[in-house]
């Protein structure tokens, strides 16, 4: 599932500076050699953490699941 949903690369010095340098979900920053994905429904660079945490909450699709908790905006 999370090889659909994600490209797994190597922070280059061009995607720091042309893109990001920091995680797009926690904002921690990303250095040169951080292995980081990029999501590929929404269009950002995550850590490892926050797209471990992410692909836990999609299903095949690459679509987030949201558990049946009852909230306000129902």
């Amino acid at each position: 599932m999370g090889s659909a949903c994600f490209v797994t690369q190597e922070a280059t010095e061009e995607i720091l500076l042309r893109v990001t340098n920091v995680c797009a979900e926690c904002y921690d920053d990303i250095h040169e050699g951080d292995t980081i994905h990029y999501d590929m429904q929404n269009y950002r660079y995550l850590c490892k953490e926050c797209q471990e945490r992410l692909c836990a909450q999609m299903n095949e699709h690459c679509e987030v699941v949201e558990d049946d908790t009852p909230s306000l905006f129902c």
